[in-house]
């Protein structure tokens, strides 16, 4: 056994008998297994083990491991780095103890099991993991051309996409300014059919520039392909980094000044440094911006800074108080301060004169915060899961709430139990149950809601057709939620909690408002039938990877072209119906002997369809109905 220096830690190679004799000792002492940056399993040639107690605080075993700092990663998901005083072996006896483990012994024993390592493992360096560094940032030196014409040469260039943008540089003058940006968000990117392996990318404009680039190989130049077409089929600059375990924004990310909306949910974002939150007043046309599961204890007052902000989501976040300086964000709309610890608003939270939604749920207010009074334009406040216990209905009248029907003095605290509700066929215009924590189907069609509130934590099926609703709010994420119906809506998008419910498996959404469908929906991993038909899509995000949708509805939209990959990533599909679009070619499939596809209904009706479409049928096999009605066809071979 090799002592690191510490008197509570011990770090080793073998697990042998002196070791155990060690732990048995007491029940306060255990091992933690310390895997390298690219450790894939127990068995890795960078795998230590580390003899320690649950005192032991992250700083000592870094210093006997010789490095800077650990970081956690639990189920394979996000990976965040340990403060110093945290204290790794009290941390796994909390998640076995979680887990349901009791006994002391039982838990030593546990922890000292390497297999536990697939469900709670430390870093010594912070893992990368290369589809999602594909998808923050593409980087190369490759042979580029500038222009749509021979005259100019092809040359070594560092080429970079990140964000909204392409950029080219001169390998040796990199780092000194001298770069080409490209915004790509409405542009073209392009196979080139006499150069192997090489894509144009175009960007948008009357006064467009292409710059051809050529890669070594297929899978690379797929790669760059697949990330380009994701931007160039956006309507407005937005980039989604999510749940990438970010400490901080990409440098080559500040490049694309077109960027309206920033997704960073679910990251470990810093408040000051290099690329940290300080820095995102660079986005000089931001206008939302979602910080909402990033730790981070207080509110960043350098975000009163960005001034073009209309909305801030920054929930979930363990704020205790807002600064004063929040009265800068004049143009502010929507604010979400749900989940934190907030038990009252600064005074200078009035001069937000434009916020007209607010979302204090699941905070610490005993009393409705008195400055939502000055607020002239709010007209949702969202404040479940507070520790309100009465409700003054004379305030309620300040926020122009002067057409209340019925006011219920008693509440639904004590009908925790319910599990079923029908409230078909009425006419109510907003319904909260919010309070219904074992709530697990509900059926409101027919009414008129333009509003819902829903407990997510046990709910499995809503049915909500046919009403008037303009927003639905679930909260926590429906992790049980299989079922979602809200056909007939006002709907301008999916909510955000539907993209996360990772057992929907039917989602109808048609016949709403929406003008584009999110990424996480079409590429979720166990939607089999969705309804988006009769709305306002102009294009569906590419696929990525193989799904196992079997039904999809999309007739009545603006659609020109459906996803490149459909045939051939939902390999599931039976049943496709695109009839009222402006299709003017089919995605290809598979043909021969080879093909895989299962479509057995297609509906293509009224669109621009040519001949060219007819080969690509023949990657169908399975094919029992077709229509191709009102298109531009000429000839049918038999």
């Amino acid at each position: 056994v090799k002592r690191n220096g510490s008197r509570s830690c011990l770090n080793r190679s073998r697990f042998g008998s002196r070791e155990r004799d060690w732990l048995k000792e007491d029940v306060g002492r255990g091992c933690v297994y310390v895997h390298g940056r690219d450790s894939a399993a127990a068995s890795s040639s960078d795998l230590r083990l580390v003899l320690c107690t649950v005192d032991t605080p992250a700083s000592e075993i870094c210093d006997g491991e010789g490095r800077k700092d650990l970081f956690l990663q639990l189920h394979g998901d996000l990976v965040r780095r340990l403060e110093p005083t945290e204290k790794p072996l009290q941390i796994v006896y909390d998640y076995l103890a979680g887990l349901g483990f009791d006994d002391p012994v039982r838990m030593q024993e546990e922890a000292a099991n390497s297999d536990l390592s697939c469900m709670i493992r430390f870093y010594s360096e912070k893992p990368c993991q290369v589809e999602q560094l594909d998808r923050i940032l593409l980087s190369g030196v490759y042979s580029v051309r500038k222009g749509k014409t021979q005259l100019h040469k092809w040359a070594e260039r560092l080429v970079i996409l990140c964000g909204t943008c392409l950029i080219v540089s001169s390998v040796k003058d990199s780092h000194t300014g001298k770069m080409h940006i490209l915004p790509l968000v409405g542009g073209k990117v392009e196979e080139m059919k006499r150069r192997q392996y090489t894509l144009a990318f175009t960007s948008a404009g009357t006064q467009a520039q292409t710059y051809h680039v050529s890669f070594e190989t297929l899978a690379e130049c797929q790669r760059w392909h697949r990330q380009a077409s994701t931007v160039v089929s956006m309507r407005l600059g937005m980039v989604d980094l999510s749940c990438y375990s970010l400490e901080e924004v990409p440098e080559y990310l500040f490049y694309s000044q077109d960027i309206i909306y920033l997704n960073l949910r679910h990251n470990f974002m810093r408040s000051s440094g290099a690329g940290s939150l300080d820095s995102l007043c660079r986005f000089s046309q931001l206008k939302n911006l979602n910080l909402s599961h990033n730790r981070l204890g207080e509110f960043p007052v350098s975000l009163c800074e960005i001034s073009t902000l209309a909305e801030l989501n920054i929930s979930c976040n363990g704020l205790h108080d807002l600064p004063s300086q929040i009265g800068r964000l004049l143009n502010l709309q929507t604010f979400w301060l749900d989940g934190n610890c907030l038990t009252s608003l600064p005074e200078e939270l009035g001069s937000l004169q434009q916020l007209s939604c607010l979302g204090l749920s699941f905070n610490n207010f005993c009393e409705l915060p008195a400055i939502c009074e000055k607020l002239v334009l709010l007209d949702k406040l969202a404040l479940a899961g507070n520790l309100l216990e009465t409700l003054d209905l004379t305030v309620l009248n300040l926020f122009r709430l002067n057409n209340l029907k019925r006011a219920v003095a008693d509440t639904l605290e004590g009908n925790k139990s319910v599990t079923y509700m029908d409230l078909r066929d009425n006419q109510m215009t907003d319904l909260d149950l919010s309070s219904l924590g074992s709530l697990e189907q509900l059926h409101c069609e027919r009414n008129k809601l333009k509003e819902l509130t829903l407990s997510g934590f046990s709910l499995r099926a809503l049915y909500a057709n046919s009403n008037r609703l303009t927003a639905i709010n679930i909260y926590p994420v429906p992790g049980q939620l299989t079922s979602l119906e809200l056909s007939h809506n006002q709907l301008q998008c999916v909510p955000d909690w539907a993209c996360e419910a990772r057992k929907l498996e039917v989602l109808d959404v048609s016949y709403n408002l929406l003008v584009e469908l999110p990424s996480r929906i079409l590429s979720s991993l166990s939607l089999r039938k969705l309804m988006v038909g009769h709305n306002h899509l102009w294009t569906l995000p590419p696929l990525l990877e193989h799904i196992p949708l079997e039904v999809l509805d999309v007739q009545h939209n603006l659609l020109t072209r459906l996803p490149d990959m459909l045939f051939v990533k939902a390999l599931n599909l039976r049943y496709l119906n695109a009839s009222a679009n402006s299709l003017e070619s089919l995605p290809s499939a598979c043909t021969g002997e080879e093909s895989l596809s299962m479509l057995q209904l297609l509906y293509l009706t009224n669109n621009n369809l040519t001949d060219q479409c007819i080969p690509v049928l023949v990657g169908h096999p399975s094919l029992r109905i077709l229509h191709l009605a009102n298109n531009n066809l000429q000839t049918f071979p038999a």
